[in-house]
């Protein structure tokens, strides 16, 4: 998934093309021609903004991987039904989602500067999750905590985007997503580590990561913001209108799959527990899932870089029916299998189709980024509680199933992506 998951951006490309070779922090040697991808994304790792704000992508994403690993615990604890108990996910994905449009907005007038302070707020409410008595207080802290990714994601794009090279923008956005993805993928192995060591105690250790890495973003914060390009109040440039019916297509694949992905990711620590297996098994299987999506990302980008982005999107929608079929037929040391192809073909959506939007969203990258993460966290949010229902009253391998069915919904709308002339023809009337 990830899921953790909290990202304006390809619409200030040009404007900010010249700034960004001048940032001090980032590479700025030549770049490799298409043969040479591999070397092309061995330089855009050497970019020292960008890993910068992969680390804090990987440290914001990680609290999102942890939250599955505690429901076995809180079930017992508040005496949770499993659709009850999806609501933590939905509290916490929801205030995550639901403010990332609104801090797009803001980051495009105010700028990016502080985004590492969201660390240090998703950590410190994270942390006293574990000592809460009641579970309306779970639930607020649960949002509490969401508001910190919410604030990071639209923010940490924008500055990514402002020290990401033109010509390589699948690429390097998608290495810029798997910190991410890598964080929600280690989440399940420190959830388990720090529960097996503690308790549900254990959350205070959650303190430690974002109160390590925050300085660090807040001293680089001031150089990589100064890059990044500010509506300013009063403007008198006008914006192009937004191609509706086309962003409707980028949304609605990113919700399906944000759902699909974060549906087995939630679910799978519980309905492995049901089965009688161990937090380890639960842990190695989640982090299978997602570790094997940041492997296929940057592949993704790649993909893309050369032959556009439609291609590997409607492709890897298309396999990922059977795979999650045979992922909910097949529980046990299959699953391992199943659960890194299934991560493997949901690596390409989210950098895709957030660079897709930004191009779309022409003056305006900070609210794509919120829309498109926003929304697709929202759904996934939504989706938790509607998923958990048909666990407890079919069975959670029955909820795996259904996985499918959004993962057939995902393949349509993927059909209706527009092709890159079809963008650069959007793009140029508007």
């Amino acid at each position: 998934m990830a899921v953790s998951a909290a990202d304006e951006v390809t619409a200030i490309a040009e404007s900010v093309h010249a700034a960004t070779t001048d940032l001090p922090i980032a590479d700025t040697s030549p770049v490799p021609s298409a043969p040479a991808s591999r070397l092309a994304a061995l330089g855009i790792l050497k970019n020292r903004a960008l890993t910068t704000l992969m680390l804090g992508h990987f440290t914001v994403d990680m609290y999102v991987g942890v939250i599955p690993m505690l429901y076995p615990l809180l079930r017992h604890k508040f005496d949770l039904s499993l659709e009850t108990v999806g609501y933590v996910s939905l509290a916490y994905g929801g205030a995550a989602s639901l403010s990332q449009p609104f801090f797009g907005i803001l980051a495009d007038r105010k700028g990016t500067q502080f985004v590492g302070l969201a660390l240090l707020w998703t950590a410190t409410t994270f942390a006293l999750v574990g000592y809460v008595h009641t579970f309306p207080l779970l639930i607020m802290l649960a949002a509490l905590s969401g508001l910190g990714s919410g604030l990071y994601h639209p923010l940490g794009a924008l500055n990514a985007r402002a020290v990401i090279d033109e010509r390589e923008r699948n690429t390097a956005m998608s290495i810029y997503v798997t910190g991410g993805t890598l964080g929600v993928a280690s989440g399940p192995l420190v959830g388990a580590f720090i529960l097996w060591l503690l308790g549900l105690h254990g959350t205070a250790l959650m303190l430690l990561p974002g109160a390590i890495i925050c300085p660090l973003m807040l001293r680089q914060g001031k150089s990589i913001a100064a890059s990044v390009p500010r509506r300013l109040k009063g403007a008198t440039t006008p914006l192009h209108p937004i191609p509706l019916a086309v962003m409707a297509v980028i949304v609605g694949m990113m919700m399906l799959r944000a759902w699909t992905i974060a549906g087995v990711q939630t679910f799978l620590p519980t309905w492995y527990d049901e089965m009688g297996h161990g937090k380890l098994m639960q842990s190695a299987l989640v982090t299978t899932l997602l570790l094997s999506t940041a492997l296929g990302t940057v592949g993704s980008g790649t993909l893309a870089d050369r032959y556009g982005r439609r291609m590997p999107l409607i492709t890897s929608s298309a396999l990922s029916v059977p795979t999650i079929l045979l992922f909910a037929q097949f529980p046990g040391p299959w699953a391992f299998l199943t659960a890194a192809l299934m991560g493997f073909l949901a690596a390409s959506t989210l950098p895709l189709l957030l660079v897709i939007a930004q191009e779309l969203m022409h003056g305006r990258a900070g609210l794509a980024s919120g829309l498109i993460m926003g929304l697709g966290f929202a759904m996934s949010a939504v989706g938790m509680p509607i998923t958990g229902t048909i666990g407890d009253h079919w069975g959670l391998q029955d909820a795996m199933r259904f996985q499918a069915f959004l993962g057939a919904a995902t393949f349509a709308v993927s059909l209706l992506l527009p092709s890159e002339r079809r963008i650069r023809e959007v793009t140029r009337s508007g």
